[in-house]
């Protein structure tokens, strides 16, 4: 009995020393720093997300899940704090309606498309923390859109449309379509150096000789109908969409997202489908620029299941601007 109780504690003593070292390893690599008060508080979220990486990861290494989670920079919030901050969609502001898409289902179709290869999509960017998604969402929309008309990528002002579309609430959140609308009422949109980011709400300053990009209306996509998306990928370039970002979606790491939990009819988060494919072992997905940096998920994308039943509404609030 003396033995077992020993050993329970020495192994109780290098759980602790481990989830000391992962802390102190994590801080380092993320450059995170806290008040001694404060460091209490963002250890605890911190290991309890850590326990979370750890039992999904024993999922995903067993074949019983399709992605895998990872203790990345949002690893020291929780799941509510992260949504306080870093989504933005405001699905049930809508004041706009764009006209409806039609498409061939007859039509062949390639069996997988990267847009990205194409030159029309800007490298990944980062909202940090401001509820801007439904801002990067549309840039991504319209950058791609204006590329495939004229042949040149510009990157466009996500500042621009948080403080200058009164439509929209900045860093309050929004909506791609009603953003879209707006930009053609503005009459266009200036450019990423002309009105640089600060992930903050702040004051008009637009000037109509940087805008770079302008759209003349939007359309909506058939909500839920995933062979539509799939052909507005492939047929007109990337399209903006509403996505029910869940916890597990905070600390994604790779491999292809699927999730019971989340809901196909209440986006909270806008990103862009920048096109599609099949795994070696015949998954479909998607791939979905996001903007919570490069440095998150797969280089700052994520593949989301295919055909799978609409997941978390990846085909539910899809649009794209008119050039």
């Amino acid at each position: 009995m003396k033995f077992v109780i020993v050993l329970a504690c020495m192994l109780a003593v290098a759980a602790a020393y481990h989830l000391e070292s992962e802390w102190a390893q994590w801080k380092a690599k993320h450059n995170k720093s806290y008040s001694a008060e404060h460091e209490h508080l963002r250890r605890a979220i911190f290991n309890k997300n850590l326990r979370r990486i750890h039992l999904h990861n024993l999922k995903f290494k067993a074949g019983r899940v399709s992605y895998k989670l990872g203790a990345n920079k949002f690893a020291d919030l929780s799941p509510e704090e992260f949504d306080a901050h870093h989504k933005g969609l405001k699905a049930a502001g809508r004041i706009a309606s764009g006209l409806p898409f039609t498409f061939d289902p007859t039509k062949p179709r390639a069996a997988e498309v990267d847009w990205r290869t194409k030159g029309v999509v800007t490298p990944v960017k980062d909202q940090a923390q401001c509820g801007s998604c439904w801002a990067f969402s549309t840039t991504g929309g319209l950058e791609g859109q204006h590329a495939i008309k004229t042949g040149k990528l510009v990157s466009l002002s996500e500042q621009n449309l948080v403080d200058c579309d009164n439509v929209d609430g900045g860093c309050g959140g929004g909506l791609m379509d009603n953003a879209f609308a707006w930009i053609k009422q503005n009459g266009g949109l200036d450019t990423e150096e002309s009105y640089p980011y600060t992930a903050l709400d702040g004051i008009c300053h637009q000037k109509k000789s940087d805008f770079a990009a302008t759209d003349k209306g939007f359309v909506d996509v058939t909500a839920g109908d995933e062979s539509a998306l799939q052909a507005a990928v492939h047929d007109v370039g990337p399209i903006s969409i509403g996505f029910d970002a869940e916890e597990n979606f905070q600390l994604y790491d790779g491999g292809v997202f699927t999730d019971d939990d989340c809901s196909t009819n209440s986006p909270d988060h806008g990103i862009l489908v920048v096109g599609y494919g099949t795994t070696s072992d015949n998954q479909k997905y998607w791939i979905v620029k996001n903007s919570w940096g490069a440095d998150w998920g797969e280089k700052g994308y994520v593949r989301v299941a295919r055909d799978a039943g609409n997941v978390c509404g990846v085909a539910s609030n899809a649009s794209y601007p008119l050039v």
